[in-house]
């Protein structure tokens, strides 16, 4: 980890505390607007200790920045919030924390990218990689990097078949041609009728827009008629269902002159 300063970290963890110990206890939607941020930020540190912080991986940032970002995801969040459907919802505070924490992720892995550059993985990593073609660090090099480069984004998970990005890459430009996008969207179609459910399919194929235009979690909730009000979370999890059972399932052989 890098090095940060330590006294206004320490001063930060006191002054939360001191805060928290002062709010009443009460219902999480009878407190203030301040009231519920306070309550939150333990939450936002907990969430922001999962991001690495080596360098590749964050750039300039430690853990006090990430923080910071996730803070203000933290506060967008809660001026989104939406008591009505919290409330109606199966359980009311799983709901709300469900909501807050990927608005939370989510501004602290904009941060990162934005810190980041652009990234490529050096060529002796790919040799490496390809004397071992039984590997499903192939298959989770081709599905992570083809998804997020639809996304536009690069995206980091350490799942146990998941290429670890942040361990391999280097700030190098890539002067490698761009695939053909329409031949890569068919054969990813061809792959996922292949190993994905319906509802998995359906969802990578919206999400993506690999045979028409991108859908939010929202539309693609009501298209595969999910109605509860934890709908995108749930739509969320079949996305990375979906992306794990592709890596799991594909011969790594069959990515590998993607790569």
């Amino acid at each position: 980890m890098k090095s940060y300063n330590l006294p206004n970290y320490i001063r930060y963890k006191e002054d939360v505390k001191e805060i928290n110990n002062k709010i009443e206890i009460k219902e999480y939607q009878e407190l203030s607007r301040d009231e519920l941020i306070a309550k939150f930020l333990p939450l936002v540190e907990n969430l922001a200790r999962k991001f690495s912080t080596t360098q590749q991986a964050s750039g300039v940032l430690d853990i006090t920045d990430l923080i910071q970002e996730g803070s203000i995801g933290l506060i967008s969040a809660i001026d989104r919030l939406n008591w009505e459907t919290i409330t109606e919802s199966e359980d009311p505070i799983q709901t709300l924390k469900s909501f807050l924490a990927k608005r939370i992720k989510g501004a602290i892995r904009r941060s990162i990218d934005i810190h980041r550059g652009s990234i490529k993985i050096p060529e002796h990593k790919l040799i490496e990689i390809r004397n071992n073609p039984t590997d499903h660090t192939l298959s989770a090099l081709f599905f992570n990097s083809v998804f997020y480069s639809i996304d536009d984004k690069v995206g980091v998970n350490n799942d146990e078949h998941t290429f670890d990005i942040e361990s391999s890459v280097a700030q190098i430009v890539d002067d490698a041609p761009e695939y053909n996008i329409d031949l890569m969207n068919k054969y990813l179609l061809s792959l996922m009728k292949t190993h994905l459910n319906k509802r998995q399919y359906d969802v990578l194929r919206l999400f993506y827009g690999l045979d028409c235009d991108k859908k939010s979690a929202k539309d693609i909730a009501k298209y595969i008629n999910i109605t509860v009000p934890t709908a995108t979370v749930i739509v969320s999890q079949i996305k990375k269902e979906a992306i794990d059972c592709l890596i799991e399932n594909v011969d790594p052989s069959q990515v590998l002159d993607y790569l």
